[in-house]
């Protein structure tokens, strides 16, 4: 038998050149959250990151393929506008106003008006 000495020619402790792959997917999962909190924030969304708070998002208005999702503390909902015409009885709660610049408006009824 041969006589090996292990300290020359292999060593216990060797490094795996795979084991730099693992911290890179770390780096990539840190970098991803991170970029999503920045789009958010250059949105000037926050809300959705809070858990308690309610937004509406109106997407595509007045497409065929608009969609409005509704946060509601930690539940959110995605409603798609089909052809369909709602019908029924109600009351007009208010009126909405289109400004110059596209940003629409509404103005609530006071509910003491009387009306003619």
């Amino acid at each position: 038998k041969r006589y090996h000495r292990p300290g020359i020619l292999y060593e216990e402790e060797d490094q795996n050149p795979l084991t730099g792959v693992a911290n890179l997917f770390d780096i990539a999962m840190v970098f991803s959250v991170a970029l999503m909190i920045a789009l958010v924030m250059s949105f000037q969304l926050p809300e959705l990151l809070s858990p308690t708070a309610d937004i509406t998002i109106v997407k595509n208005p007045g497409q065929p393929d608009m969609k409005i999702i509704v946060k509601e503390g930690q539940n959110i909902e995605v409603l798609n506008m089909t052809d369909q015409i709602g019908g029924g009885t109600g009351e007009a709660l208010g009126t909405a106003y289109q400004l110059g610049d596209g940003r629409v408006v509404y103005v609530p009824d006071s509910g003491n008006e009387t009306g003619g």
